[in-house]
């Protein structure tokens, strides 16, 4: 396990796979590389698992399927790891997390997002499917914050811990789920009685922690949270679907004071020589236009208040897209991929203005 983990540090890869009937594998900016080798065995596996996972989570994983905790490779990386039971064998999926800690420009957020690290309360929500780098960015945001606010006692609530932070001018409280705190919910509750400023909830994915994030924000709390969807107006969808149906208004009405911004991104292939992976953004910012369509149920015409209103900071995905593919950052094959509407990036490529898009 000793080599693997030193062969993805020494190849910047992203994930190691650890499965029965193939040899690890590696991904490497996106792509997936089998290591040279024999296939692992049953018997392989569970060893290479044993080497880094404790007996209470193979416990964990014989009785619940899975478990996730973070693992130190000495001074050289960290990693996320993921243990699981597949046709009854042992699988190992690792995430490197890197040591060192990016800026907003280095990750290729706009820096129109960095005001939002200063406002005083608010839930800011990062979303984009799974691997696309939102955990990056929110600890960005939060290093920031440690860096520049001397006011600020950050708490991050963790499943499991990744980046880890060392306090600077503010002070930063870490939490995993099930080491430090039964759950989401148990550490949003007694969160109060911390002397919070800044809440970091590592997934909201249930309405219990979606209502604990949004009364904190409430409170006087700056919340930030990651969510699995595809863009701004779908985030909203999701965070009121984990709803019952009739609670669902005065949820909307509670949606509507507290969010501040919603950043969705997916990452993409660079085709410049040695740059990996840059994302593709979306930002909405909560303004008086947003919060009414929010309030109405409207969260469909959201795209519209985002398209013209880049002077406030917001930015639309598929005008971002058209500006990396113009730069020469990205095939467009991959920016159609995940172009909200193809023949609109088309036309803004070929510098064609439509209404619908509202892309110079």
């Amino acid at each position: 396990m000793s080599d693997l983990l030193q062969l993805v540090v020494s190849e910047g890869a992203s994930d190691l796979h650890v499965r029965v009937g193939t040899p690890p594998t590696i991904r490497v900016h996106g792509i997936l590389h089998r290591v040279e080798g024999p296939a692992l065995s049953a018997d392989d596996s569970e060893e290479l698992m044993r080497s880094i996972t404790s007996e209470d989570h193979i416990q964990h994983v014989r009785e619940r399927g899975g478990a996730d905790f973070g693992f130190a490779f000495a001074d050289a990386a960290r990693f996320r790891v993921s243990v699981f039971k597949e046709k009854g064998n042992f699988g190992v999926v690792l995430r490197q997390i890197p040591n060192k800690l990016l800026t907003m420009e280095e990750i290729g957020i706009p820096p129109s997002t960095k005001e939002l690290l200063y406002k005083p309360r608010g839930l800011v929500l990062v979303t984009g499917p799974t691997g696309s780098g939102k955990t990056t960015t929110l600890a960005s945001m939060i290093n920031i914050i440690n860096e520049d606010r001397d006011e600020a006692h950050i708490v991050t609530i963790e499943d499991p811990i990744e980046y880890l932070f060392k306090d600077q001018k503010g002070i930063v409280s870490q939490r995993e789920i099930g080491l430090d705190t039964k759950d989401y919910e148990e550490a949003l509750t007694y969160l109060m009685r911390q002397d919070p400023d800044v809440v970091f909830v590592g997934e909201m994915r249930d309405a219990r922690t979606v209502a604990a994030g949004m009364r904190a924000s409430e409170t006087g709390h700056l919340v930030f949270g990651t969510l699995h969807s595809a863009n701004a107006s779908q985030a909203i969808h999701r965070l009121l679907d984990l709803f019952p149906q009739n609670e669902r208004d005065l949820v909307r009405q509670a949606l509507t004071l507290a969010i501040k911004a919603v950043i969705s991104q997916v990452l993409l292939p660079c085709i410049q020589e040695g740059v990996g992976r840059i994302p593709a953004v979306e930002i909405l910012i909560s303004n008086a236009a947003a919060r009414k369509l929010i309030a109405e149920g409207r969260e469909a015409d959201l795209p519209s208040v985002i398209r013209s209103s880049a002077a406030e900071g917001m930015q639309d995905l598929t005008y971002n897209l058209c500006e990396l593919v113009k730069a020469g950052l990205i095939d467009p094959k991959d920016a159609y991929k995940h172009a909200p509407n193809v023949e609109e990036l088309k036309m803004a490529l070929k510098g064609i203005t439509t209404t619908a898009s509202g892309i110079l």
